[in-house]
């Protein structure tokens, strides 16, 4: 591909499209990207917006009403904390330039990298949940006899904060799918209807929640301690997700007869309901 025909805004859309497409914890029906602003460099701010809440009184017949309630504004700002990058090239002698396909595989390679940045950032914000269960130093060793429990439990501590029940998810690891597949209880994916099993990682329904596989699973060890899963739990009302593809370039290295191609990805999360998240610190059977 020569460099005169490098469309710097239509690689910059597919290099988001990659992203989105990819994510677990970043897609839309996990964390929402509800938010006002234009991101242009790290350090910047985008506006998530929000009310306070309406109050409700007695009415009396032929009487007035107290004078409306004044809303309080209770916006937030999340700054984007995040920058990352890719920059790779391509030789002259590999003649690969000259395939479009093979570019476009080579830019699916680096949106990929960036996506497991950018997803295990988002799932690094567990450390702000409202509701735990277990702990670094506490973990619980789930089996197949109670791993389906221990989500029934994360479920009752988000039903006691007044959490919607509809759209709730919870993101484990592989390991913890296999000791749910082993429970008549799970809800396989091929089982649930055609809009939930487009969200990317589905793998069925368990105990209230849309369940999700990722490796991108936040795992702790503390010092002499036992490896800590995370299971994080909850609804995309808990947290915010904002980024952009701020820079996407064609150059010809100086040194090199070769093609190159680099980007920066510009991203930042913020959880603003933390009683929307609950964890569940869980050590992985032997």
């Amino acid at each position: 591909m020569a460099l005169n025909n490098f469309i710097p805004t239509l690689w910059s859309a597919r290099l988001l499209y990659n992203l989105q497409k990819n994510l677990v914890y970043g897609q839309p029906g996990v964390i929402n990207r509800d938010y006002e602003g234009e991101i242009k460099n790290l350090g910047d701010s985008v506006t998530i917006n929000n009310i306070g809440r309406v109050s409700v009184g007695d009415y009396t017949k032929n009487a007035d009403m107290d004078s409306p309630q004044t809303l309080d504004d209770q916006s937030r700002k999340l700054v984007i904390t995040e920058m990352k990058y890719f920059n790779f090239q391509i030789d002259d002698v590999d003649k690969i330039q000259q395939n479009p396909k093979l570019m476009d595989e080579a830019m699916k390679e680096a949106a990929y990298a960036l996506k497991n940045k950018a997803d295990s950032f988002i799932a690094s914000q567990y450390v702000n949940a409202a509701h735990t269960i277990g702990s670094d130093t506490n973990v619980v060793s789930p089996t197949k006899n109670d791993a389906y429990e221990y989500l029934v439990d994360l479920s009752v501590k988000l039903d006691e904060a007044d959490v919607p029940e509809q759209g709730r998810w919870a993101v484990v690891p592989p390991w913890y799918e296999g000791l749910m597949l082993k429970d008549d209880r799970f809800v396989k994916a091929g089982n649930m209807s055609s809009e939930d099993r487009l969200m990317n990682g589905v793998v069925g329904q368990a105990a209230g929640f849309l369940i999700l596989k990722s490796n991108n699973a936040p795992v702790s060890t503390p010092e002499g301690g036992t490896e800590n899963h995370k299971i994080i739990a909850g609804h995309n009302i808990a947290w915010s997700y904002a980024d952009q593809a701020a820079r996407v370039e064609a150059y010809r290295p100086e040194k090199r007869f070769a093609d190159a191609v680099k980007g920066l990805h510009l991203y930042g999360a913020k959880v603003t309901r933390p009683e929307a998240l609950a964890v569940l610190s869980a050590a992985r059977p032997k």
